[in-house]
């Protein structure tokens, strides 16, 4: 998932810094009023999780790779501005201490795994999670690394410095982060299933960003 420089043209890298700007931008501030004793360890804990989770990582074809990614259950757990942070400084300390992904497309990588998935697990949890919760936490994190994988494959495959097109890169995310996202949707739903049913209080699951007790599902 992570883009390593070189694959993106100078205006496509531009373009993906400018949303992740803006996005993160609006994540700080709506931030402010959702830190307290509960929730800032929480986001150092669940950052620390999921840049676990991201260093097992493996080749797809196409130049591209495959990681389970978190940000769904990130914006699950924290909500949309405190997850889009976490997602931050994960993919940040990836990019300048690892060197996992370039620091050039490194806004193409924020945009990717901090914003698009999360936003697209929080949104897609939210609509479903009174119809089933499970299954809508599982969908979330399906969904969210498949969107966050095509958003990649349509960056490098519109840049011309990148070997191959969009019929070939869109088609290999894609399908290779399905397959991968019905693990990474299973994993997100049994991890949210456990924390609701020991710690249902830190559950920040609705569009208000207000803690509450979410119904659990038979």
């Amino acid at each position: 998932m992570h883009i390593p420089d070189g694959f993106l043209d100078p205006w496509v890298a531009g373009l993906f810094w400018l949303g992740s700007g803006v996005a993160i931008g609006v994540a700080v501030r709506r931030a402010r009023t959702k830190l307290g004793d509960k929730r800032t360890p929480l986001l150092g804990v669940v950052a620390a999780g999921v840049f676990a989770a991201q260093m097992l990582n493996w080749p797809i074809p196409g130049g591209t790779s495959a990681h389970f990614v978190g940000g769904a259950f990130a914006g699950i757990l924290l909500g949309p501005s405190l997850g889009i942070l976490a997602m931050t400084a994960v993919v940040t300390i990836q990019a300048l201490v690892f060197g996992d992904g370039g620091i050039i497309a490194l806004g193409g990588n924020l945009f990717a795994m901090a914003v698009v998935d999360v936003l697209v697990g929080y949104v897609l949890f939210s609509a479903f999670r009174r119809v089933h919760e499970t299954g809508a936490a599982f969908l979330g994190g399906w969904a969210a690394i498949t969107v966050s994988a095509l958003v990649v494959g349509a960056g490098v495959g519109v840049s011309s410095a990148f070997a191959y097109e969009l019929g070939t890169t869109i088609p290999i995310m894609v399908v290779g982060h399905a397959v991968l996202g019905l693990i990474e949707g299973a994993i997100t739903a049994v991890v949210y299933g456990y924390v609701v049913s020991t710690r249902p209080d830190l559950i920040c699951g609705r569009f208000t960003g207000e803690t509450v007790v979410p119904e659990v599902s038979a």
